[in-house]
């Protein structure tokens, strides 16, 4: 055997294995996602989503302040409005009396050391189900949807959002929420997190359960990327950075880590998300359940190659669990 050959010396001790990571999981790299609701008193169990719930403002202080200090850094929040009159524009997300404002309001005033992150979509909003306007011919307009969206997200930056995260996948709308912060006087004072490379997945079932944002017709496959389009996950990536963009993010995660180290290679100046989403936390759950592995293994083994691939910041539901898991 050639001295090349062996390897093993390198990584026969515990220190000497973490050694092989090119960078470690801290806490400050998970995000929360978190679903407020209207009702300002809800703690509402999520089936298809295990251990996650919808909540109302009043109970985000008992939620969310042991978690803050065990080391909870960000949170990104989803808005799931029942009490409502939904229309084809999206009118209630930004109503400042809806879940989203007056969440950000509330968490500003209670953990002052809290980066809050807000989604910006219309399919929770719109009585379509959809992420954008549609023409008289049924089909998607982007640019009136681009502005639309860049108004929600002025809105989320007015109330005390530090960060807005378009999730739509609209043609434009980067640069148009881009202008829309500078206009507002907030471009200096607003990350603008873009979900880059978004994918037309099956992985989405529970968190569509969750926030209530199903189409009520057709799908979005005509707007969200195709999972085998790899280019055009590459191009989606590339022109949302020349359009402005301060974070990266690809969506899902584990079915796309070629895509993940795709986005590290074309913006290697950016921070690079990615986002765990509801099917793949489900999946994990439901494997550790049925005794396939080890829940803890499992979810270190899942994220750390998301890190390996090159993310710097992880949104996932298992935040909670690596705030205990990174403590010991």
């Amino acid at each position: 055997m050639d001295t090349s050959s062996v390897l093993q010396g390198g990584y026969q001790h515990p220190l000497s294995r973490s050694w092989q990571a090119r960078r470690h999981l801290t806490k400050s790299m998970f995000m929360y996602p978190i679903f407020i609701t209207d009702d300002p008193n809800a703690s509402v169990e999520i089936l298809s989503l295990p251990g996650q719930r919808r909540w109302g403002v009043n109970k985000l202080e008992e939620f969310l302040g042991p978690l803050v200090k065990k080391g909870l850094q960000s949170v990104i929040i989803f808005g799931v409005p029942f009490n409502c009159v939904k229309d084809e524009r999206g009118t209630p997300a930004d109503d400042p009396s809806g879940p989203v404002i007056l969440a950000v309001k509330k968490l500003r005033q209670l953990f002052p050391s809290l980066y809050i992150a807000c989604d910006v979509c219309l399919c929770e909003y719109t009585s379509h189900g959809h992420c954008g306007l549609f023409r008289p011919d049924g089909s998607i307009d982007p640019v009136p949807s681009a502005a639309r969206i860049a108004e929600v997200a002025l809105s989320y930056a007015k109330a005390g959002a530090h960060c807005v995260a378009p999730s739509d996948m609209m043609d434009g709308r980067i640069k148009a929420i881009k202008l829309a912060l500078m206009n507002g006087g907030y471009g200096n004072q607003c990350t603008l997190m873009s979900y880059s490379a978004k994918f037309a997945s099956s992985l989405y079932g529970p968190f569509r359960d969750a926030a209530g944002s199903a189409p009520a017709f057709g799908d979005r496959k005509c707007y969200q990327l195709p999972p085998q389009a790899k280019g055009l996950a590459r191009r989606a990536i590339q022109r949302d950075v020349a359009e402005g963009a301060d974070i990266i993010m690809v969506k899902p995660a584990l079915p796309y880590l070629d895509i993940i180290q795709d986005a590290a290679e074309l913006a290697p100046n950016h921070p690079l998300a990615c986002y765990q989403v509801s099917g793949e936390y489900a999946m994990v759950v439901a494997g550790a359940r049925a005794g396939v592995y080890d829940l803890r293994t499992m979810a270190f083994e899942s994220v750390e190659s998301m890190v390996r691939a090159g993310c710097t910041l992880i949104l996932t539901y298992f935040t909670p669990q690596f705030l205990d898991w990174l403590s010991e």
